[in-house]
């Protein structure tokens, strides 16, 4: 079976490090959520599980896009990580997380963070493609 060559190639997580890394936090997340008290996991808890999975979601979309589309769901991924961190924050200040729990939490993300950074950036300042034709 011959497989087109104009058809886009598949991403794998593994060519894209900065979801890789967001991969092995939310992991670590999935194992603490089922140990946090039943009034935090179904309200703060399921806020924080949604989040990891949107800001998943967004840059997946955005491996796949033309550069040209690509800002917007970065753009939304990284508010989305800001708020994240935020939750996680709240969720240390109450004691729903211990110190060490936060820490592991925390330390990837601030990776993923600065990585989503560089490739918001880097597709913010490539150069805008014109219609115009080539001479």
């Amino acid at each position: 079976m011959m497989m087109n060559s104009d058809v886009t190639k598949i991403p794998n997580r593994a060519t894209l490090p900065v979801l890789k890394r967001l991969t092995t936090a939310y992991r670590l997340w999935h194992e603490i959520m089922p140990t946090i008290t039943k009034t935090s996991r179904y309200t703060l808890g399921e806020r924080v599980d949604r989040l990891f999975l949107e800001i998943m979601e967004y840059m997946y979309i955005a491996s796949f896009l033309p550069k040209e589309q690509k800002l917007p769901y970065l753009q939304q991924a990284v508010g989305k990580l800001d708020l994240l961190k935020f939750f996680l924050q709240l969720s240390w200040e109450i004691k729903v997380l211990d110190n060490k729990k936060y820490i592991a939490l925390t330390e990837p993300l601030e990776e993923t963070g600065r990585m989503l950074g560089g490739w918001t950036k880097q597709v913010a300042t490539a150069p805008k493609e014109t219609s115009a034709p080539k001479k």
